[in-house]
């Protein structure tokens, strides 16, 4: 089965940012299918460039990756980022034009823009139309702010419940988005987390070159591994460090980018908040390394009901990693990280509780070493990407079958 991907912030492992789709076309690949797959060349999470235009490669497993022209829009105002999304959409249905005996269309939100580039090429190729809800934009964006247009919102909200009617079937990453999408049109849904690769992490690892390299050397360290955007809440995190500010042995690390990091740099310079070290993003494959240093992870997201909805894919890599998660969200990814024992929940948007939880795990090591190894079992037993993926294998399957 030939499957065409349609996914603007794609990327690959040796890249920044979420890697789940090269991780799922990788295992397909390996599983006798062909996967092509049409993405940005600019970074999602970095902005940075690669070559504009039509360019082609295939990576070691056979997954064929086209990068589409986008128009740059990191940091730039949300009209500039509507562009980006346009021009993607466009320059994509052009080049998936050109990719011949498609099986399957495979397109995914948010940006919500390029799934009707992925529908139109599912009609106009025969093929089946996967849409699969990553998180549910356009609610997600109004709830935040980001969107805020009558007239826009609107019109997102008419073009996601047309995507949902239309699609095949629809995948979701979190058990919160099924009444969401069914409600507004889609019929066939099934649920498949983000979860992650066990074998990219390794619990025992202590992290010791990457404590060297930035000098976190006898610190006891939690690490924020992440987009620094609108919806992530960081301000709260400074916050929590400025209350931690007479606890020297604790170094608060935030590694990724995004809007607002240029703000958040500024902030703690201002509050002199030496225990904050920031730090750069780093492709999927360096992450390993980076987890393994920490003491504790930081999952946290704004304190709005909507996000009480999603499954955030760190959590996982944290739970991976053998790392307690101090999670600053509640819903559903709340109710994983209990259930496990893996980590401790507070109120998002509380930062003296988050400094407390902080405080807590440096004054309990062994309570944080026996969170982290529920964790890992809990990704090992029920979380595990690998099973995902044979799940989404067999659900393309049946799809094509059904369709065929």
């Amino acid at each position: 089965m030939h499957i065409l991907l349609i996914h603007q912030a794609f990327a690959a492992l040796d890249e920044p940012g979420g890697t789940r789709h090269h991780e799922l076309a990788r295992h397909l690949q390996r599983q006798g299918h062909q996967v092509t797959i049409i993405a940005s060349p600019v970074s999602y999470l970095t902005g940075q460039e690669g070559s504009q235009g039509h360019r082609k490669q295939v990576d070691d497993c056979g997954v064929t990756i086209i990068r589409s022209f986008t128009i740059p829009a990191y940091h730039r105002s949300f009209i500039w980022r509507v562009f980006s999304f346009c021009s993607f959409m466009i320059s994509s249905f052009f080049n998936g034009l050109f990719v011949s005996q498609v099986d399957l269309v495979w397109g995914t939100t948010p940006p919500i823009f390029q799934a009707p580039t992925a529908w139109l090429l599912a009609r106009l190729k025969g093929a089946p139309f996967l849409l699969e809800v990553r998180d549910l934009w356009p609610a997600f964006a109004v709830a935040v702010g980001v969107l805020k247009n009558k007239f826009l919102i609107k019109c997102s909200e008419w073009l996601e419940r047309f995507l949902y009617r239309h699609a095949d079937w629809v995948m979701v990453n979190s058990p919160g988005y099924l009444t969401h999408v069914r409600v507004r049109g889609a019929k066939h849904v099934s649920l498949i987390p983000n979860g992650s690769d066990p074998a990219m992490f390794n619990p025992q690892d202590d992290g010791a070159q990457f404590r060297r390299q930035h000098g976190l050397e006898d610190q006891f360290v939690v690490l924020y591994a992440g987009a620094h955007g609108m919806s992530n809440d960081l301000g709260v995190v400074l916050k929590a460090a400025g209350i931690l500010k007479s606890n020297p042995s604790i170094k608060v690390v935030l590694l990724g980018s995004g809007k607002e990091k240029p703000h958040l740099l500024e902030q703690a310079q201002k509050d002199d908040l030496n225990n904050v070290l920031f730090l750069p993003p780093v492709p999927k494959d360096e992450i390993p390394g980076a987890l393994a240093a920490a003491d504790a992870c930081l999952a946290i997201l704004k304190p709005i009901e909507m996000y009480k909805t999603t499954y955030p894919n760190k959590v996982f890599d944290y739970m991976a990693a053998g790392r307690p998660v101090i999670l600053a969200i509640d819903g559903v990814i709340k109710d994983v990280v209990e259930e496990a024992q893996a980590g401790i929940a507070v109120p998002p948007g509380n930062p003296t509780a988050l400094a407390d939880a902080i405080r807590d795990c440096a004054a309990n090591l062994q309570k944080c070493r026996t969170m982290g190894i529920n964790g890992r079992e809990a990704i090992e037993t029920k979380f595990s990407r690998t099973e995902f993926a044979e799940e989404f294998t067999t659900l393309l399957e049946s799809i094509r079958r059904r369709n065929g």
